[in-house]
């Protein structure tokens, strides 16, 4: 099942994301992608074989407003704008797919 949510900062415009639910939710994790993107599938992949709640954007199919405060989001963050992008409890950017760094962010 996919929940979506809104992220709305300040009085700017919403971003709707999509919830995929996981019995592994301590973790707060945000995946910015894109819809054709094979590793950012790889990325979402992982993250429901190992059960983890997420929450995605594909910023492809966003509005080009959205994909300019999605893409200040990464920079405020200090990564470069690529993707997939993943952030964790809003403190650990990791860029790619890169399933040891993913593991280590989540205690996994």
């Amino acid at each position: 099942m996919v929940i979506f949510w809104v992220y709305q900062k300040d009085n700017s415009d919403i971003m709707q994301f999509s919830k995929i639910p996981g019995i592994r939710n301590e973790h707060k994790v945000i995946l910015f992608a894109l819809s054709t993107c094979g590793w950012c599938k790889l990325v979402k992949q992982f993250l429901m074989e190992n059960e983890v709640e997420y929450d995605y954007i594909d910023i492809d199919l966003s509005e080009e407003n959205e994909k300019e405060e999605i893409r200040q989001i990464i920079r405020d963050r200090g990564g470069s704008v690529s993707f997939p992008t993943t952030i964790i409890d809003n403190k650990i950017l990791i860029t790619g797919f890169r399933k040891d760094k993913i593991k280590e962010a989540l205690n996994f």
